[in-house]
């Protein structure tokens, strides 16, 4: 998937298409685009499943929506939701304005609203303290779409309480296969030697993202390494 990514361009540009081959039904929106073969997205419970289907190939991926930043980029066509993690790293797009604009907006409003939900009930904010419009008409993208969401590196962002970390790996040794997430459980044990060690953070950043389907599995045994990768105020 990632593959289709490169050389972001991003555009503040309109779009109004209207399929009739498309449909969504409740939290599941599937997308059909001639030549770009059929797109679907489902919320379920604290994940988004996303199956991309071409002539040639099929692609699935389960994101956990703690970590997808709220605040999507236009870039030409598509809709891009990047990771709170790792900044640059888009984790899924969507078709602007397929099936049509009004399917597609409220879509993504459940998605966004959905991805701020988790994300606080890690850090204890409750939904809607921040006042935010999540009913923005995608049409004509909010301000700040045209520019990429900006996340901190976790060097700047905190020192991780060594208890907490320990918790963290106790419960994932206690209750997940350990040798599929030994480097997850390397990071944390360095991080917990050098709790303001921004090479540490980093390790652990880097190891997280390269779990793929595993992050959901990680974070609910150990929901403090979503805090400690995420620009939480509150931290």
């Amino acid at each position: 998937m990632n593959t289709e990514l490169n050389g972001i361009h991003r555009s503040s540009r309109t779009y109004n298409t209207t399929t009739p081959e498309n449909q969504v039904t409740g939290m599941k929106l599937v997308q059909k685009k001639f030549l770009q073969g059929v797109r679907e997205f489902e919320l379920v419970e604290d994940v988004i499943n996303v199956r991309i289907k071409t002539r040639l190939k099929e692609e699935k991926l389960t994101v956990v929506l703690s970590v997808v930043n709220p605040d999507p980029v236009v870039n030409g066509s598509m809709l891009e939701f990047f990771s709170r993690i790792k900044a640059d790293d888009v984790l899924f797009q969507l078709f602007v304005d397929k099936p049509n604009q009004g399917e597609f907006n409220a879509f993504v409003d459940a998605l966004r609203q959905r991805a701020r939900g988790e994300f606080h009930a890690f850090t204890g904010i409750r939904d809607g303290a921040q006042g935010e419009n999540l009913s923005a008409n995608h049409q004509e993208p909010p301000e700040g779409f045209d520019e990429a969401p900006e996340i901190g590196s976790p060097k700047q962002r905190k020192t991780a309480n060594v208890e907490s970390v320990e918790t963290s790996i106790q419960m994932l040794q206690q209750f997940l296969e350990v040798d599929e997430i030994a480097s997850v459980i390397d990071a944390l044990q360095a991080l917990k030697s050098e709790p303001e060690s921004p090479a540490a953070f980093d390790r652990l950043a880097n190891v997280f993202a390269e779990l793929g389907p595993r992050q959901g599995a990680v974070l609910t045994y150990a929901p403090y390494i979503g805090i400690l990768l995420t620009d939480d105020p509150m931290g």
